[in-house]
């Protein structure tokens, strides 16, 4: 096997009932991985955007590497041909698993489970426990709705506005894979709000 250049994490949707659309962006984004020489972490599914992704890869010869909690590790639920398939405890060592191997991460369009390891990847980011890139991957406006909210938080000020620093929003698979590839960590501003930001 092809030496790798990095491993990205990618959180998205485990839903086998979406659109085609977000299935053809997972396809898309697995293939040009393995074009460009990046291995994948996931969730280690079958299932929706995470099996998809993962097949993608496999078929243009890239990496996968499925972390799994063992209450998920399932016949039908589980990725079974990952190149290496980590059992965790539970959720919160799958995450802390994948953010530790990962060398940035991608949030494709998902559930309550993506939006919960993006924002915890986030807010880890911002604390200063990590500084790696990450991408919102905003399939056809998936998550204008989010970025919204995002500047709502930061016009109200409970969040910075050097906040937008920790995350980028791209709209194709060439932006999210060109920005993680070409990222140059920065100083992370403290979080901490003791005045009014003034923009």
């Amino acid at each position: 096997m092809k030496e790798l250049t990095k491993y990205i994490c990618v959180y998205c949707s485990s839903s086998c009932a979406i659109d085609e659309k977000y299935f053809s962006v997972a396809r898309e984004l697995g293939r040009e991985m393995a074009r460009r020489n990046i291995g994948l972490i996931f969730g280690g599914g079958m299932v929706g955007l995470m099996g998809e992704t993962a097949r993608a890869i496999h078929e243009h010869r890239g990496e996968v590497i499925g972390v799994i909690p063992e209450a998920l590790n399932l016949k039908g639920i589980a990725y079974e041909k990952c190149d290496q398939l980590i059992v965790t405890k539970d959720l919160r060592e799958r995450k802390a698993t994948m953010e530790e191997k990962a060398a940035g991460f991608i949030a494709l369009p998902g559930g309550f489970g993506t939006l919960e390891e993006l924002l915890e990847i986030i807010t880890l980011k911002q604390l200063r426990y990590h500084n790696k890139p990450i991408v919102i991957f905003n399939v056809d406006g998936f998550y204008n709705g989010l970025i919204e909210i995002f500047e709502n938080i930061i016009k109200l000020n409970f969040a910075k506005k050097e906040s937008r620093d920790l995350y980028f929003v791209a709209d194709n698979v060439t932006e999210a894979l060109d920005y993680i590839e070409n990222y140059q960590p920065k100083e992370i501003a403290s979080k901490w709000l003791t005045h009014v930001n003034q923009d």
